[in-house]
């Protein structure tokens, strides 16, 4: 006998049917979405896509949800000029996530939930779906969500603070270690920060810079890597997918909430 799996792609069509008509009340998926890029020399290019769709796989039993066959490439502009980079254009892939919302949407799923491991991807995604938004049937939502978004402050400082980087860092590379632990070359693995000036606002600063035009992050880092990869383990990669499942899984309920809590005008 075939075993139950959430992930889409290995189902049916026989079995989709069956999830749909189980599920009728909020039919969900999860499409996790990353990107093909450096990270660094010591971590798989994959890696933005690896993670939350270990985290969707997570998630998706506790969300009644299935989980989408994962979108690989993303806006990874800022890392031009590294060899192992391959992205989208914006105009692509903002159609591409306009095609799939429909065609979820279309499949019967009423709530679709790009879950973002790319934070390059994250305005483009909400652009596409609030863009296609009147397209959906009556009650249908998308929507985006980067799978570290719900962390507490006191996580976030542990996992996710600026100052310990946030590329190919020791949360990342942590967090592929536990998924896979042959994707990661630790022999490899180097600490460097970009020689950022002291500013009153870092985050606006970065968005600005990063985001302005290709290769910043080629202008920033040698290597490639922002933060420290050296102290990275399967035990801390372990606890760092722990936390974000746990803030993911209560960031869906929290929306599903809000969604609840609007009167219709």
């Amino acid at each position: 006998m075939k075993p139950p799996t959430v992930f889409l792609g290995e189902m049916t069509n026989l079995e989709v049917e069956a999830y749909l008509r189980d599920h009728a009340a909020r039919p969900t998926v999860l499409v996790p979405v990353g990107s093909t890029e450096q990270h660094g020399p010591h971590a798989p290019l994959g890696t933005d896509a690896l993670i939350p769709t270990e985290i969707a796989r997570r998630v998706a039993p506790q969300a009644g949800a299935v989980v989408a066959p994962t979108v690989n490439y993303g806006l990874s502009y800022p890392h031009a000029g590294f060899t192992g980079v391959v992205y989208l254009r914006m105009s692509t892939f903002m159609e591409l996530i306009e095609d799939l919302t429909l065609q979820f949407a279309h499949m019967g799923f009423t709530r679709i939930c790009f879950l973002n491991g790319h934070y390059d991807n994250t305005y483009a995604i909400a652009y596409a779906c609030a863009a296609v938004g009147d397209r959906l049937p009556a009650g249908t939502r998308a929507y985006p969500v980067n799978y570290w978004d719900a962390m507490t402050p006191d996580e976030a400082a542990e996992y996710f603070d600026p100052a310990d980087g946030l590329h190919a860092n020791k949360s990342e590379t942590s967090a592929v270690l536990a998924i896979n632990a042959d994707l990661v070359d630790m022999e490899r693995a180097n600490s460097e920060m970009p020689p950022f000036p002291e500013v009153t606002n870092p985050g606006a600063v970065h968005t600005a810079f990063f985001f302005s035009a290709p290769g910043s992050i080629k202008r920033a880092t040698a290597s490639g890597t922002w933060g420290d990869a050296t102290q990275s383990s399967v035990e801390f990669g372990q606890r760092y997918l722990d936390v974000v499942t746990r803030s993911t899984a209560r960031l869906l309920e929290d929306i599903e909430r809000t969604f609840a809590a609007m009167p219709d005008r």
